[in-house]
């Protein structure tokens, strides 16, 4: 036992400590508090110059409910539960197989440093990318799920801060698909996690934006606002009601599994859920909602 209460003291101080380096310039590329910042400023930016619903405010319905989230999902609940959560259940998992003499290194089916630097990031990318465009649609599946999901569909305007309104269950439930698919491949270097971070920070921000874009050919392959728009649509098809565009960065799933649906432009289409007149209006009201259910 004291050895899990000191990796939970470690996650904590360790992730704390990087916080304040963060906050305070002492790091570089990997400086995720203001490499989310910029990346937003720059998309809000390119909301305010490029509108697509010319008429909706600059500060839209619920803008600073989002910023808000923005800045707790993704600090604040690392600092509070991901950390320890996900460094706990690695020495739990390694303890449990060490009974079999195993660890989860002995699943590893091949070394993905060793490879070619940019083949490591494709690699990397598709598959996480992958892993969280399946997770996404058992999210909207399975009613368990979906309820804790149902905070990200609240958002009634969209832009781009609502791409980080989520529960906190979410990133638990995104971590655990995603834990053996990298066990198995191996270890990534910080400068690989940071680089494709930013970049799925950036197209997620996008996809939310009040901004006319979809790329062109590359539609086919990004997720992009026109897309996405129709992820968020309150009303589908009677087929279609587990919902349409899973695509989380890349687009490609939804086009190759037939998730796909844009049937046509969603400028001004109504957004949210059926029943989300009574849907919980406050951050604790939401965060508490699937725990009610």
């Amino acid at each position: 036992m004291n050895k899990y209460l000191e990796i939970i003291k470690n996650s904590y101080t360790g992730y704390w400590n990087y916080l304040k380096q963060s906050v305070f310039f002492e790091l570089n590329w990997e400086n995720y508090f203001y490499g989310l910042i910029l990346i937003s400023f720059v998309v809000w930016g390119l909301e305010l110059i490029f509108p697509w619903r010319k008429k909706q405010p600059i500060f839209r319905k619920d803008f600073w409910l989002d910023i808000f989230y923005m800045f707790f999902n993704f600090f604040i609940l690392n600092l509070i539960v991901l950390i320890a959560l996900s460094n706990t259940s690695e020495q739990l998992l390694n303890d449990f197989l060490s009974i079999f003499n195993l660890s989860v290194s002995s699943f590893q089916l091949f070394e993905i440093n060793s490879l070619h630097y940019i083949l490591r990031l494709f690699i990397f990318f598709i598959i996480i990318d992958f892993i969280q465009w399946f997770t996404h649609t058992l999210l909207h599946k399975y009613e368990f799920l979906w309820n804790f999901h149902k905070v990200h569909h609240s958002v009634k305007e969209m832009g781009f801060a609502a791409h980080l309104r989520y529960h906190w269950m979410e990133p638990v439930v995104y971590n655990s698909m995603k834990y053996i698919p990298l066990a198995i491949m191996g270890g990534f270097t910080a400068k690989d996690v940071a680089i494709i971070h930013f970049f799925n920070i950036t197209i997620g921000h996008l996809n939310h934006a009040n901004i006319n874009w979809d790329y062109g050919f590359l539609k086919y392959i990004l997720n992009n606002p026109k897309m996405h728009i129709w992820h968020h649509a309150k009303e589908l098809p009677k087929e279609r009601k587990k919902g349409v565009n899973f695509g989380i960065t890349l687009s490609i799933w939804d086009y190759l599994f037939k998730t796909n649906y844009i049937p046509h432009n969603g400028r001004d289409i109504e957004i949210g859920f059926e029943g989300d007149d009574t849907f919980p209006k406050d951050f604790i009201s939401q965060e508490l909602y699937p725990l009610k259910k």
